[in-house]
């Protein structure tokens, strides 16, 4: 069972989210917030699997809430979800240097909605290729980044530097499989040792690194 902590200052959002979600037989809403701090209780309390949380709250915002619930050691199996009605790309970017796992519109269908949170729990990146190319190319050029070459990115091995470039222009596992000739096992192998040698939580900041520290130039294809 999926359990996930919705998070809206709107009462009737929630509601019509929850209706959805708690129709699955394996997602459960285990509780509600209608700000960012009441988030970050409920989230240190219940320890969800899953946040969905709205980006503009009174108290506390979405952002800064991600932020602190990311930033905790004791919940770093917890997944966030941002979800607002805005789709502006500042929005994206933000959530996910703020170490949101992806990031949805309110008005998504409901199968996108209930995928999202499927996929968010395995770790996989919930933004598309071609909006993430899009979006991180163009604000890693931004006054706040890209940055120089990371030391950390010297861990990596040529491979695990390949395939980073791969996940950095939205493959999934499976394709990165295919490209590079190996079993969809390999790639997720690959994956994983990526994300366990930089500290990355997700997919998601893992592309974020990879346009950051210039592994792949703003404006122009990761592949």
């Amino acid at each position: 069972m999926i359990r996930i902590l919705l998070v809206d200052d709107q009462r009737l959002v929630r509601a019509g989210i929850r209706g959805i979600l708690d129709d699955e037989d394996d997602l459960h809403v285990v509780a509600e917030a209608a700000d960012g701090q009441a988030a970050l209780s409920a989230c240190r309390e219940l320890k969800p699997d899953v946040v969905l949380m709205d980006i503009r709250m009174p108290v506390m915002d979405g952002l800064e809430a991600a932020r602190r619930i990311t930033a905790d050691e004791e919940l770093a199996a917890v997944k966030v979800v941002m979800l607002t009605t805005f789709d502006l790309d500042e929005y994206v970017y933000g959530a996910l240097r703020a170490g949101a796992t992806g990031f949805l519109v309110k008005d998504t269908e409901p199968a996108e909605l209930l995928q999202a949170v499927r996929v968010a729990v395995r770790g996989d990146a919930l933004i598309s290729p071609s909006v993430t190319r899009r979006l991180i190319a163009e604000f890693a050029g931004r006054p706040d980044g890209p940055r120089e070459p990371d030391p950390r990115l010297d861990v990596l091995t040529t491979r695990e530097r390949e395939v980073m470039r791969l996940i950095a222009a939205g493959r999934t596992n499976d394709e990165i499989a295919a490209q590079l000739v190996v079993s969809p096992l390999t790639a997720k192998t690959h994956v994983s040792r990526i994300m366990a040698k930089l500290g990355a939580r997700d997919r998601s900041q893992v592309v974020v690194m990879a346009y950051e520290y210039r592994m792949v130039s703003p404006g122009r294809p990761a592949d």
